[in-house]
């Protein structure tokens, strides 16, 4: 890999760009730093600004700790390169990415992961509970897509927004989850309270005795404050470069 390439930005691409571009590799490095990779697949995927429509994604096939801001790939809706590349992007991606992306102009980062306790609750027919500190912030905010088997078909897009509806979180029944927000520190801090939702119930679930419910009341007053807490501050930034300094102090820059 040609480190120096990497990290110098192209004369064609412009700042807002490669500034995009840098901190979805942080993201897909910090991904792989919470072990929440699934080897070289799912994917990570941020829209670009402009009426084009096109959207940057991992090339398929490098492991997410190979990622940087050059070698991703920028593509359209269909999934079509619009610049050269020697990689190309996997396909399994197009369907979920690229529908969303194509509908919801309030979403401009999608992440798709499998972990463990993730794809244990997207198994579970009751789906996520809204019982503990992490799952109370999602109430109301989750949609549920019966599965269909690898997502690789155009025709599950219209079904798979319909899941969605207006909801940032998609559980992918017997599979697992695309969560996505107006940017990629607000999709990423999505993502880990999505993750930390799933942990704690599979461990509560691994506990003798019945839970503490929570009012519904609560819970629209939790994920209610916290979309407003994400939204209108500048809290998720400060996440997110808080997460990728932690990284880098413990790995090293990543390139």
């Amino acid at each position: 890999m040609n480190m120096t390439s990497d990290v110098t930005k192209p004369a064609h691409c412009s700042d807002d760009e490669w500034a995009l571009r840098t901190q979805l590799a942080h993201c897909y490095h910090l991904v792989d730093f919470f072990g929440w990779t699934e080897t070289i697949f799912n994917h990570i995927s941020a829209r670009l600004p402009g009426a084009d429509n096109y959207y940057l994604v991992n090339p398929f096939g490098l492991n997410y700790t190979e990622v940087t801001p050059a070698n991703l790939l920028k593509v359209d809706l269909e999934g079509n390169k619009v610049e050269p590349s020697p990689y190309d992007a996997n396909p399994a991606g197009f369907a979920l990415h690229s529908a969303i992306h194509g509908a919801r102009d309030d979403i401009h980062c999608v992440i798709h992961t499998h972990t463990n306790a993730v794809s244990a609750v997207a198994q579970k027919k009751a789906g996520f509970s809204h019982d503990n500190f992490y799952g109370a912030q999602l109430y109301a905010r989750v949609g549920y897509h019966t599965f269909e088997g690898i997502t690789l078909f155009a025709d599950e897009k219209v079904r798979m927004l319909d899941s969605l509806g207006d909801k940032h979180i998609l559980v992918l029944r017997n599979h697992g989850i695309a969560v996505g927000e107006q940017d990629i520190a607000k999709t990423f801090f999505l993502l880990w309270t999505v993750q930390r939702a799933a942990e704690i119930q599979c461990h509560a679930g691994m506990i003798p005795g019945e839970d503490t419910p929570l009012p519904a009341a609560i819970g629209e007053k939790c994920a209610g404050l916290t979309q407003m807490l994400i939204r209108e501050s500048g809290f998720a930034v400060k996440f997110f470069d808080a997460m990728v300094r932690k990284m880098c102090s413990e790995r090293g820059a990543p390139w």
